[in-house]
This record gives structure tokens, sequence and C-alpha cells, in this order.
């Protein structure tokens, strides 16, 4: 028997649920949508009926596995369904899922039946008569496994040179001879198709027939797909619609999708994230025109919906060594019409018992942003802060501030660049000191993280150059910063996750006691050693307190474990060791070790973790608690 399926045959499967016995006669290729029956199934239950299900499929392991999770006799058995139409309503819903579940494995001759107190539910009509508790009897005979025979594009797009416009070819996805014929099988490759014609410019790429026949003689399955490309197109004028405060012009611009630049789906995707990038917008979608212009322009629509002008968001953290800090922070949206941002921020943390007011740290800022400078992809960012801060081993006062521009290079990868300038006061064990220093800073970001918040695959690394010169002691000076950090998650669902972080530092300047604190560098707290002093460790200068140093390492690794959905918990071990003017040497560092339990919500995981260190010194407490959002790193 040879069956040849197309638009049509999705009415097949429907058609079978007259007969007792329902072979799998028919292919659906495109999702499954709720039928009147299921809609039925789903009202509100007026009349319970409840049943158990008894399950059995002639084949074991992964048919069987995909067979029950496709059914929804299996997955609703705990709640009773609304009376005996809902119930045979449930049940005829099964043929189909449980159908498209052996296409999705690549069967095509299987046979699928649901009885309903022993009778067949595709013959029973709704008004059956069934007693309060019915047992559900639920087989499959899957059949014989079909392969595909011969498969073949019509009108494929040839093969390009550009690699930004490369997509796998079908054969290297599963549609080739030999292969297990599933039904997503051909799904995909028809996506693949039609992406490879629209990476090359022709936007109006369609499938315009399938034609799929099915031998049962010889388990084989023959398909051909054609494809219509279209024309060739490029970006016609974007016309901005919804725009209420912001100015359509700037909108179009910040898209940076420029009239007559060839059509690239991979162009629309950057222009969607610079436009979620203005933090403006609830929503912005492309609608692409009906049709492309006799210019050979494809015009798009772009809807767009803002967001207040305002917002304002307070936050809280806590450690038993540093105490409570508190933080609020006003927003305006859009100042000039532009997406101009303007943030305030305030901070008093150091809040500890007893209370003294001499120990707090304060802070008063404010952040400008203008986006889109001179290009979409820039921002212009100019930040001024006063404030004030009290280590265990220095006190800061000081006022600076720094212009800059940051550049989103690509999705991954993130520059910045400017200029700073500081004026300060110390008190440390130097003495109380004054320092006045402008100077320049320049980093890049290369970020593949799946999450900012909590990571389960990809890497973040980072590297900043601040150069530096003093005008009160007239030297110059110079850090050097970067960063690393990994992720591997593994299990279901990535139930567990193994997290590593490096960090170095280096100075290069005068002698410590020419340098300001701020610029030294310092380790221990909540985001550096776990179980010290926030910048509790430093270099011990030979009468018994701490100053900064030249040199820096800090490495974490954290093993996390999701108990439940929402309940996490992680170990971990942190280390780091400051040096004045060596290489810092492994045997001398800090080492803090503890347990967590994080509570996953939808802006991320809450943390609470207590440390102690390991190799504690005499002013060291005994142990440590922080509190936060987000994992540690």
């Amino acid at each position: 028997m040879r069956l040849v399926s197309s638009f049509g045959a999705l009415c097949i499967a429907a058609a079978a649920l007259s007969v007792s016995v329902l072979p799998a006669s028919a292919f659906d290729f495109f999702g499954l949508f709720k039928s009147d029956a299921d809609k039925a199934a789903d009202a509100v239950v007026v009349d319970p009926k409840n049943y158990t299900v008894v399950f059995s499929s002639s084949e074991g392991g992964a048919i069987e596995s995909a067979l029950r999770n496709a059914s929804g006799l299996l997955a609703d058995q705990t709640e009773p369904a609304s009376g005996a139409a809902g119930l045979i309503a449930k049940a005829r819903g099964d043929y189909r899922r449980l159908l498209a579940a052996l296409y999705s494995e690549g069967y095509y001759g299987g046979v699928v039946s649901v009885r309903i107190g022993g009778q067949e539910a595709s013959n029973l009509p709704p008004d059956t008569n069934l007693p309060d508790q019915v047992e559900v009897t639920v087989s499959v005979n899957p059949g014989p496994l079909f392969r595909f025979n011969s498969v073949a594009i019509a009108n494929q797009a040839a093969p390009t040179s550009d690699p930004a416009d490369q997509v796998d070819a079908p054969i290297m996805r599963g549609y080739a001879s030999g292969e297990i014929a599933r039904a997503g099988v051909i799904t995909r490759a028809e996506g693949l198709a039609l992406e490879a014609w629209r990476q090359q410019g022709y936007p109006k790429a369609e499938i315009v027939s399938r034609d799929v026949v099915a031998d049962h003689k010889t388990n084989t399955i023959d398909a051909l797909i054609t494809v219509n490309p279209g024309r060739k197109a490029g970006f016609g004028a974007i016309r901005v619609t919804g725009a209420d405060r912001m100015n359509p012009d700037f909108v179009a611009q910040q898209t940076g999708l420029a009239v007559g630049q060839e059509y690239d789906p991979d162009e629309l995707k950057k222009a969607q994230k610079r436009l979620d990038r203005l933090e403006v917008f609830r929503s912005a979608r492309f609608e692409a025109a009906q049709d492309i212009g006799s210019d050979g322009l494809l015009p798009f629509e772009l809807t767009v919906e803002e967001m207040a002008g305002r917002r304002f968001g307070v936050g809280a953290n806590y450690s038993t060594t540093d105490g409570l800090g508190v933080e609020g922070y006003h927003l305006w949206r859009n100042l000039f019409g532009q997406a101009e941002r303007l943030r305030l921020d305030a901070r008093v943390a150091s809040i500890g018992y007893p209370i003294d007011t001499a120990q707090f740290d304060y802070l008063l800022g404010g952040t400008f942003t203008k986006p889109g400078f001179y290009h979409p992809d820039v921002d212009l960012v100019a930040a001024i802060a006063a404030e004030r801060n009290v280590y265990t081993t220095y006190a800061e006062t000081a006022v600076g501030g720094s212009l800059g521009l940051k550049w989103y290079f690509s999705n991954e990868i993130t520059l910045t660049g400017g200029v700073q300038a500081k004026r300060a006061r110390f008190d440390d064990s130097f003495g109380t000191r004054d320092f006045a220093y402008f100077g320049a800073y320049g980093g890049v970001v290369f970020d593949n993280r799946d999450s900012a918040v909590d990571a389960t695959e990809g890497f973040y690394a980072a590297a900043t150059v601040a150069p530096w010169y003093d005008v009160i002691y007239n030297k110059p000076g110079a850090k050097v910063e970067v960063e690393g950090r990994t992720y591997f998650g593994f299990g279901e669902d990535d139930q567990f996750v193994l997290a590593g972080r490096v960090k170095l530092g280096a100075l290069l300047g005068p002698d410590l006691a020419e340098i300001s604190p701020d610029q030294l560098f310092f380790a221990g707290g909540g985001g550096s050693v776990r179980g010290y002093g926030h910048k509790s460790i430093g270099v011990d200068n030979g009468a018994g307190a701490e100053t900064g140093g030249r040199y820096l390492v800090e490495g974490s690794i954290e093993a996390r474990a999701k108990v439940t959905e929402d309940i996490g918990v992680v170990a971990f071990v942190d280390a780091g060791y400051v040096a004045a003017d060596t290489i810092p040497s492994l045997q001398d560092m800090r080492i803090g070790s503890g347990l967590g339990v994080r509570y996953y919500t939808g802006l991320g995981p809450l943390r609470l973790d207590v440390a102690v260190p390991l190799n504690k010194r005499a002013n060291d407490a005994h142990w440590a608690i922080y509190a936060g959002i987000g994992q540690a790193f």
C-alpha cells in the first residue's frame, strides 16, 4: 500500500476517529491545535467523572516514553473529567496526540486503541452512561520503523561563501536517505530551506508544496519539498507607529537598518536588540509589507508601545561582617525624545549594631546615558558621584566623575573607553592624605552566558586598563585587571552546575605610600573572598596594619544543585591574595569556604551564603553571612 500525503492528509487523522482501531495513516507535520473536543474537555467540571488509565505499548524505551508524555489521559488522570462527554472528548483527543508522537519517532504504520469501560472511545456517543469510576485502557502498537528512501528540495538555495549567511544543509540535520523518517525532520528541513534563501536576501521565500509518500511494503518514505524563493529585496523605509513621547525618526534611525541595504534576517535581530537596549519600550514589533515594491525594496512597519517615563526602585543587602546596606534609585526615561536616561542613586551601607553613623557608608550619584551617539550601537555615558566609605583598612571621602563611550560591538563583545577624574581624602595606616587625579580607561567584555544572574553555560571574560596621573604627588600610574568566569551545567534541565572564577590585577606606579588606597588592590567580601570582611585582605605593613597591594589574585569554585524547582543549594570555596611588590605566593592566600541556599524567582535567585575563613587571622570573624539577589558570580 502506498499513501500520498500533502495538506489534505491532515484531515485523514480526524476521519480515522470513526473506526474502532486506528492505523497511523496520516502525517501531521505542522503541530497540534486544540479541536472542539479538546475545548469541551477543558470546560468547567459540572459532573465529575473519575477514571484510571491502564497503558500498554508493544515497544518500550524511548517510544513508550514519548507516547506516555503525549497522552492527555495519563497526564490528567488525577483530575476528574467533566462528565462522560468530557472523558470521551479527552479520549478522542488522545488518538491524535498518540499518532503525532508515533510520527515524531518515525512510525507510520501504528495502531492506537483507546477503550473506556471496554468500548472503543471513537464509537461512544457523548451521552453514553458511564459509572462514576471507570477504567480507561490505552494500547499502542507502533508498527515498523520507517526510513527515508529518497529526499529532495526543489529550488534549493545555492551555497554561499559568506560565513554570516551560511545555513546548515538539511542533509546535516537528518533529511537524508537511510535516516529515520521522523516527522520533525521534514519540518526542520523546510525551515532550513527557507532560512537559506532569506539569509541571501529573499524575504518572501515560501514552501509551495510538500509531497510525502509512504511505502508500507518497504517501510520507507519519499519526500519532496518545493520552495518558491520570490524576489531578492533590500530594506525599505521603516514606518514607526505607537510612538508618543519618542521621536519616530530617531526610533527608525536606531534600528540601524538603511534603505537599500540588502535584506538580512540577522540585521532584523540586531535591530530588535538595539531597540530593547533603549529601555523605553514595553514592546517593539517589526512587520514586513505584504509585497516587495517595484523598486526592489521591502518596507516595514515598526509598532512600539512605550513604558512610563519614570521608574524608581529600592534594594538591600546584608552580611554579618559588613552590616546592612540599603539603596534606592530614580530613573527618568526619554528625557528629550531620543531615549536619554538620567538615573539618580543613593546608598547607605555598613549599618551595624550598635548604631554608629560615623561608620556608615554613603553615596549620592547620577548617570546620564545618551543612546545612539553618532551610531546606533554606541552610547555616551556621563557619571558623577560623591561618596563616603569606611572599610577596615581605610576610610575615604571623595567626589569624582567620568565621561565615556560604550560600544556594543556584537552580541557577545562590548567595548568601553573614556576619561575620569577624582578628588579624595583618605585615612589609613599612612595617615590622612589628599589625592587628585585624572586619567583614562578602556575595557572589553566578552559574554556569551545564557543568563547574567543565573548562568548554566558559557563564558564571561573582561579586561580593563586605566592609566592615571596624580596632580598632588605629580606621579603617573596604571591599573590593569582581567577576570574570567565559566559555567558547566549537566543533568536534566541543568540541575547541577559547576562554576569557576579567576581574577588577576596589577598596578604600575610609584611607591604604595604615594598611591591612593582606592587604586590599590584589596580582597575580601561577598563578591571576592567570602568569610572575610569587605576589602579586609591587603598587605601587612609590618606594624600590624593592612594596606592595599600592587598585585591581586582571586579565585572561586562553586557547585550548585537544584533540590526542587524553587530551591537550590551551593557549596563554594573562595581564595584571594594581595601582594605589595611581588607576585602573590599561593601559600599565603586567604581561603574561605561555605554553603548557601538559593530561592529561584523570576528576577533571579535570592542568595543566602554562610562562609568561614579557613586560615583565619586574629581580627577576622569566625563566620559570615551574605544575602543578595543573583548568584555570587
